[in-house]
């Protein structure tokens, strides 16, 4: 499992629900493409065959990428 995590104010759940969707970007318009992390999803989904997760309260967002193994509760 590879985890990734930040310190900052979190992600509401709205953004959440949405932070893996092609084109969408919380950016103003003209500021940002919505790819990022739709292409990373299916990077990291499709090509190697394991699952990106998200999980944010607040003061605290963490990405784990895990294999189909790994513990998700953690």
């Amino acid at each position: 499992m590879i985890r990734i995590q930040d310190n900052g104010v979190g992600i509401s759940g709205d953004v959440r629900q949405k932070i893996f969707n092609h084109l969408f970007t919380t950016k103003p318009v003209g500021k940002g493409t919505g790819l990022g992390l739709s292409i990373a999803y299916q990077i990291i989904l499709q090509k190697h065959q394991v699952t990106l997760k998200v999980n944010s309260v607040l003061g605290r967002t963490r990405f784990r990428i895990c294999n189909h193994h790994s513990n998700f509760l953690d």
